[in-house]
């Protein structure tokens, strides 16, 4: 395992168990954000860096009982968190790495990524094997429940020009990754990019 999958699991291992309690009232934020994915019944959907799995319920409902649902997570503790709060039941938990997905090419209609991007270690080649899971024309979400000058406030440092999730910087990634960005909101209650697979 590489020093930033270590990283990013001790960060996430010592978070788990009281990660929802940090943030109870996100729900709302992460039903509007798969509302934005545009899921039909039937669809097949990877919540990509699930953490405890609280998109799951909503893309459960999103994609009906016809549908499936993935949660991979790089992190055992937040897999048991996800499971611990039932959320195994509206979809299958995997411990797996985001930048070598254990899934057959093109095989999800749509890929949804809550605070996922400032922790990949590579992001265009992670980008990359998000897309190729992902059908042509599939969808991606980038979302996080608060936007980035809230979430830069909250973590006491300042917003930076160089963020991922800045308009100018993440547009170019995704295009490099094989993302076209079709819609992009930055604001205190939300952060939210959408892509299509260019295919």
């Amino acid at each position: 395992m590489s020093d930033d999958h270590t990283r990013v699991q001790e960060f996430f291992t010592a978070r788990a168990a009281g990660w929802d309690r940090r943030f109870p009232d996100d729900g709302p934020a992460y039903e509007a954000a798969v509302a934005g994915l545009g899921l039909r019944e039937g669809a097949r959907v990877l919540d990509a860096g699930c953490g405890t799995g609280r998109a799951l319920p909503p893309l459960r409902a999103a994609v009906g009982p016809s549908g499936t649902v993935l949660g991979a997570d790089l992190t055992p503790a937040m897999l048991r968190e996800a499971a611990r709060a039932g959320r195994g039941r509206d979809g299958t938990l995997l411990l797996a790495d985001v930048s070598a997905l254990p899934l057959r090419s093109g095989s999800l209609d749509a890929v949804f990524a809550a605070g996922l991007i400032a922790h990949l270690p590579h992001p265009a080649e992670n980008l990359r094997e998000l897309a190729r899971v992902v059908r042509p024309g599939g969808v991606l979400a980038l979302f996080h429940p608060i936007g980035r000058a809230a979430l830069a406030a909250r973590q006491g440092r300042p917003i930076t020009p160089d963020d991922l999730r800045a308009e100018p910087n993440l547009r170019p990634l995704l295009a490099g990754s094989g993302w076209h960005m079709t819609s992009y909101v930055d604001e205190d209650a939300r952060f939210l990019a959408l892509a299509v697979h260019a295919g």
